[in-house]
């Protein structure tokens, strides 16, 4: 077990972490505290983040990944956290950026159907507030698994654009390919998306179309490449679709080149 491993685990026992109230709780089930230490260790491995780095999050939440982040960055790193949730960004202002300087987090009124509908910013033309090359690492967790194809592009459009030269973006998704279709149609599934639509989209609910959202893997990875931004390594693939893995989203590394 490395330095990180022990550190991930310390900071999943650490009860005296703050920890959001039920309301504002809007990342899922699971345990708060494990899963933001789980996704520390996953970004540092799969990435090379280190402790003097910068760190921007897109879709922060309630803080899940930023309030581990805070135990790994020196003081010369530095932690961004954005999120269309304006409630969620109060509660991180008020309950991490004040004892954690270098964590700070901006509300980005972009509109979306389910978390923000009345947001003031289109979705597929929103510019992020910050300069060009700005960060060393840009997480995407839970984030394309709710947009569609326009929003998914602008989104790779500006990670590229934050992105230092050397910077490299990790990213959730659920990939749609054979082995996916194949566990889908075994009825496996923890999710439910229908194998035999032709994509390249997919959606769970048709009732509420951003609830949940699939891409045909290539289909998904042009997008990124469109925009300067190519796989590190082939992607790790999630339990989403019925098939074994140990996270339950399928997790890319991007980088720029």
């Amino acid at each position: 077990m490395n330095d990180i491993d022990i550190v991930c685990r310390q900071l999943a026992a650490n009860r005296f972490m703050p920890l959001p109230p039920p309301q504002l709780m809007s990342c899922g089930d699971g345990d708060f505290r494990a899963i933001g230490a789980e996704f520390l260790g996953r970004v540092v491995h799969a990435t090379g983040l280190s402790p003097s780095q910068r760190v921007l999050d897109i879709g922060c939440g309630i803080g899940r990944l930023a309030l581990p982040m805070t135990q790994y960055l020196d003081e010369t790193g530095s932690y961004d956290g954005i999120d269309p949730i304006f409630s969620a960004i109060a509660w991180c202002v008020t309950n991490i950026s004040a004892a954690y300087p270098n964590a700070r987090f901006r509300h980005l009124d972009v509109r979306h159907p389910i978390y923000n509908p009345n947001g003031i910013q289109d979705p597929a033309a929103v510019r992020l507030p910050f300069e060009d090359g700005t960060f060393d690492v840009v997480c995407v967790i839970s984030v394309l698994t709710h947009l569609h194809t326009a929003e998914v592009l602008s989104c790779s459009a500006e990670i590229a654009r934050v992105l230092s030269p050397s910077g490299r973006c990790f990213a959730t998704a659920f990939l749609m390919n054979e082995p996916a279709r194949t566990a889908l149609a075994a009825g496996d599934q923890r999710i439910g998306f229908d194998p035999s639509e032709p994509g390249p989209v997919y959606e769970a609910n048709p009732d509420v179309p951003m609830a949940g959202v699939a891409f045909d893997e290539d289909f998904l990875v042009e997008k990124f490449l469109r925009n300067g931004l190519h796989r590190r390594v082939p992607a790790e693939y999630g339990q989403w679709s019925g098939r074994p893995g140990s996270s339950f989203q399928d997790i890319c590394v991007f980088e720029k080149g």
